[in-house]
């Protein structure tokens, strides 16, 4: 049930903020520790917690908001991580506010529990993941779901994600998940057997499908659990029993042909999902014909993510034509298959559905110029509110620069506009360049490397975006920038170099140098000097 997949195309590294280090988290815990010991309104009215409540309760806070920052950026694995620091000191404060209006626990016994209002209101979510990924035995089963069985516990969600279950173990959570079943309404059971034999995992699966068999989830995400087809079959008993599904993840689960089948014959219902995200699979043509049948069938779909499936041509045409279906689409993440043109071209015929069409990722589908001015068209008439669009990797050339400038023009609601690893060079630099200049007030960041560039389309690009007010990157590196031109570029960012990405992998001499060719470029950029007086990009009103 291996379901490794590669890549088509090396990604450019990145700075990630998350997850932070130990001894941050460390230092969180004593922060809050010390805020919840520490005289207040608030501790007046509900009573002072002893410092060894308040570093219990502490541990616990960071470690329930580490887990929820977590999924969250198991769910945006390609950002930089700073929304998940944001999640987590957001999550952190609020529990901590819950702790102190709690105030101090009541003692049964010698033993600390919640009144039955306190735990409604800090205790809806139960979630082992915190801490290191481990297997997990009977017996730490055991000790771990003990809250479960509370009396008058109030748990909605539960994630067993990061802790990898065996049957003895499983067998002990059995009695617990039934004991909770019927107020559950979010199931999180990704990554929960790793590393056990598959014979093992499947009967895990089913011992966990059975006891959940009939809850009324709003949310389910088996993800990271190389399902294949076996495992979406074990996983029958609750999948059959869900009608009001909302969101649905199978990400890196080895979704085949003949698994991607199974999903589709064991959902009952996909009317009221907005969330369907099959990320990182190996799907193919025809498990994308199984998949077109659910998203026909999901008319309120808002995300759908369905990258690095190895989708090709027919399954990318099946999908396209399956999402005209669903006018409620916000997020569209179709990135790392071989769609083609032809698939471009059906995706552009169903773009003007979308009308809240907010982030775009269409980057290595293999679109050519055909495909990419069929969707620059297509947007361009459409999604007015789009914020993120990203095409890299799909050798786009400057014939398409035009199509693509007039869009990026009339997108005047751009955050992110990410066309690297193409080869749109100087002709096309320069026309995304001047599309950018007028409006986009809220543009954060712009990534054209890799394209070829050269000394005159960095520099537009640059002029273009250092005096937006809250920009924050341009990425222009690994193109074929000449010295001058990188001081150009330096110069305009000396005020704000931190706007400005690196430029180590930058080739000044270009590709296959010679003095001939060195020559031409320079009758090139004198030309291109030349043109750009006249040059505009026309915005829309």
């Amino acid at each position: 049930m291996d379901s490794t997949t590669h890549s088509f195309q090396r990604r450019p590294l990145s700075i990630k903020l998350w997850p932070p280090s130990q001894s941050t988290r460390i230092m969180l815990v004593e922060r809050m520790t010390k805020n919840l010991i520490a005289p207040s309104v608030l501790s007046r009215k509900y009573g002072l917690l002893s410092k060894e409540e308040a570093e219990e309760d502490a541990k616990r806070i960071e470690e329930s908001a580490f887990a929820i920052a977590n999924q969250h950026m198991e769910k945006e694995p390609d950002g930089d991580g700073s929304s998940a620091v944001q999640v987590y000191a957001t999550q952190s404060s609020k529990l901590m506010l819950e702790v102190i209006k709690r105030g101090p626990r009541m003692k049964v016994d010698g033993e600390a529990i919640l009144p039955a209002k306190a735990i409604a209101a800090s205790e809806t979510v139960f979630d082992i993941s915190g801490g290191r990924r481990a297997f997990i035995d009977a017996e730490e089963a055991e000790e771990l779901l003990k809250p479960l069985k509370a009396p008058g516990n109030f748990y909605k969600k539960i994630c067993f994600s990061n802790r990898s279950f065996g049957l003895d173990a499983a067998r002990v959570a059995e009695p617990f998940l039934v004991s909770v079943k019927d107020k559950l309404t979010d199931v999180d059971l990704s990554d929960f057997v790793a590393g056990r034999p598959e014979a093992e995992a499947l009967e895990v699966m089913n011992i966990f499908s059975s006891a959940l068999e009939g809850c009324n989830l709003r949310s389910l995400d088996l993800s990271n659990n190389a399902l294949g087809e076996k495992g979406v079959r074990a996983f029958g008993a609750l999948l059959k029993s869900q009608n009001n599904l909302e969101e649905l993840y199978l990400m890196n689960d080895g979704i085949s042909e003949e698994a991607a089948l199974a999903v589709c014959e064991l959902l009952p219902s996909t009317e009221k999902l907005r969330i369907l995200h099959f990320h990182n699979n190996m799907t193919g043509d025809e498990g994308a014909l199984a998949i077109s049948e659910i998203v026909k069938h999901s008319p309120v779909l808002e995300d759908f993510r369905c990258s690095s499936t190895r989708v090709g041509s027919d399954g990318g045409v099946s999908l396209c034509d399956a999402l005209s279906a669903c006018s409620r689409i916000k997020k569209l993440d179709l990135r790392d298959n071989m769609f083609g043109v032809e698939s471009g071209v059906a995706l552009s015929k169903a773009i003007p559905s979308f009308a809240d069409l907010t982030e775009v990722y269409f980057s290595y589908l293999n679109l050519e110029d055909e495909g990419t001015e069929a969707l620059a068209i297509a947007l361009k008439e459409s999604a007015p509110s789009l914020e993120v669009l990203e095409m890299a990797g799909n050798d786009i050339t400057a014939k398409a620069g035009a199509v693509l400038a007039a869009c990026i023009a009339a997108k005047q609601f751009l955050t992110k506009l990410n066309l690297s690893e193409n080869e749109l060079k100087d002709e096309g630099a320069i026309l995304i360049g001047k599309a950018l200049e007028e409006g986009h007030g809220q543009l954060v960041e712009v990534d054209l490397s890799t394209n070829s560039i050269r000394r005159v389309g960095a520099r537009v690009l640059a002029q273009a975006v250092v005096q937006k007010p809250g920009f924050k990157m341009l990425n222009i590196n690994a193109n074929f920038i000449s010295e001058e031109g990188l001081d150009e570029v330096k110069d305009i960012f000396k005020t704000s170099p931190n706007m400005l990405g690196p430029l180590d992998e930058n080739d000044p001499e270009g590709e296959d140098f010679d003095e001939e060719a060195d020559e031409e470029g320079a009758g090139h950029e004198d030309e291109l000097e030349a043109k750009l007086k006249d040059l505009e990009i026309k915005h829309e009103e």
